[in-house]
């Protein structure tokens, strides 16, 4: 994700507010009212604006008696990177959403979830650090799939999605034929993270697909980027742009111009996450746009998804009881996830949540794909979204959205992009060793973790 300015300002501005007297790492203290304050970083999008987050708040507040909840808003997309600000100065919040755990619960800075606490969600051990849990697993969000437009399909003669990777490429050849830019991409600005959607696919399909335990292997230094598999992968995205199929305007879009830029016609697929659907379901084009997963060589399913997004709770905080009553309460209330799946396409990991009879047919559509490919043991690991045990180490995610960017805009192939992220990684490793602790300090496995971009998430949530 994009860097934040790290200005004094607007942290003098948040420490005033929180209050000069709280301890390092905790902005927790007593309200007027006599009640437990603890803090909430969120952030705020199009889809999930101020009156979700309020409405939401204030439910989960009456379920939880002797709290009072004080929202902080982070003030871009990339919230682990406002959180890391926070912990640096002292105001690490209580509790916060669809922030990556990692670094922060290898340096001791999140509480851990139990078992019991996890016991309503549908896959509760996702995303472990260390064999623990520190972010309820309530959202599964595949990233990406395809969104496409019927009707460009039928003017370029392609009459179905395309099932495998040779049809993809055969039917991105007739739309470029017929004037029509195949693949609508984004990438500006601060939302780096969005020119990484097609990578992210080929890693799921071609690497993933055949071996789910890539990224482990590669932490172990069992297998290289520039090894076959990931460096085939990471040409093929190269050899998209090369073949004109790739718009590069995209780079100069942050996301919600790119949303704006295929629902205003400027393509006929887009891949990203899941969330967009329900963008897609306001919008009088959504009777044009249908979805597939992003086609295997073989036809097999590959869909990288993500298991992830919920609360996680300062292990610092005051209130350490409090904060996981209210995260659990937040993530249980049947509006709130109600309210989540109508705005951002959410699919609800929780045992016995069903959506909205009301969904639109673009969502509709996009629960089946992924439906579809749970039931046809198609799930894959989500490259560059993954946030545990099987994740980039820490400060490679940001760097990654780095090269994607350069691959769009032709400035480096497979091999560059390969070699560049095992010589990172192979640095990584030694300044994690020789450096020690890092930003909260317990821990040697932090100490990169200043340097790290990060994903919520779920990628869903970086709008």
């Amino acid at each position: 994700m994009n860097r934040i300015a790290r200005t004094a300002a607007p942290l003098l501005a948040l420490g005033l507010a929180a209050g000069a007297c709280s301890p390092a790492g905790s902005t927790s203290g007593s309200s007027e009212e006599g009640k437990a304050e603890i803090t909430f970083l969120t952030f705020e999008t199009p889809n999930l604006d101020a009156k979700y987050w309020d409405g939401a708040i204030a439910r989960a507040e009456k379920k939880v008696p002797g709290v009072s909840v004080k929202k902080l808003v982070a003030p871009s997309t990339d919230r682990t990177g406002y959180a890391k600000q926070l912990l640096a100065s002292g105001q690490f919040p209580d509790v916060m959403i669809a922030v990556s755990p990692s670094g922060f619960a290898e340096s001791g800075n999140l509480a851990a979830w139990t078992d019991k606490e996890l016991a309503p969600f549908t896959f509760p051990h996702s995303n472990p650090i260390g064999g623990k849990i520190y972010q309820l697993p309530y959202n599964t969000q595949p990233t990406p799939l395809v969104y496409y437009s019927k009707d460009k399909f039928k003017k370029a003669g392609v009459a179905a999605p395309p099932k495998t990777y040779q049809e993809l490429l055969d039917d991105s050849a007739k739309l470029k034929k017929a004037g029509i830019n195949p693949f609508v991409v984004g990438g500006g600005g601060k939302d780096a993270f969005a020119a990484s959607f097609l990578w992210t696919a080929l890693v799921g399909t071609d690497v993933y697909k055949k071996t789910p335990d890539w990224m482990v292997q590669r932490r172990a230094d069992e297998a290289k980027f520039a090894d076959a598999d990931f460096k085939g992968a990471t040409d093929k995205f190269v050899q998209l742009v090369k073949m004109g199929y790739v718009d590069k305007a995209g780079l100069s879009r942050d996301y919600a111009a790119t949303e704006r830029a295929f629902l205003g016609g400027k393509g006929a697929m887009y891949p990203m996450g899941t969330w967009f659907a329900t963008a897609a379901d306001k919008n009088a084009m959504k009777d044009d746009i249908g979805v597939f997963p992003f086609p295997t060589d073989d036809g097999s399913p590959a869909v990288p998804s993500y298991t992830g997004g919920g609360m996680s709770v300062n292990a610092k905080s005051q209130h350490v009881a409090l904060a996981k009553k209210f995260a659990l309460a937040f993530q249980q209330d049947r509006r709130n996830l109600d309210a989540v799946v109508k705005s951002d396409g959410a699919i609800i990991a929780m045992k016995g949540y069903t959506p909205p009879d009301d969904m639109g047919p673009v969502y509709t559509a996009t629960a089946k794909v992924y439906d579809d490919a749970v039931k046809d043991k198609g799930i894959v690991n989500a490259f560059l979204v993954e946030t545990g045990d099987d994740s980039l180490l820490p400060g490679m995610v940001e760097k990654s959205y780095a090269f994607a960017q350069d691959v769009i805009a032709g400035r480096k192939n497979a091999d560059q992009v390969t070699q560049a992220l095992d010589e990172d990684k192979r640095r990584g490793r030694r300044a994690v060793l020789d450096e020690g602790a890092g930003v909260g300090g317990a821990d040697p496995a932090s100490a990169l973790f200043s340097g790290h971009g990060g994903t919520p998430l779920l990628v869903g949530w970086r709008r």
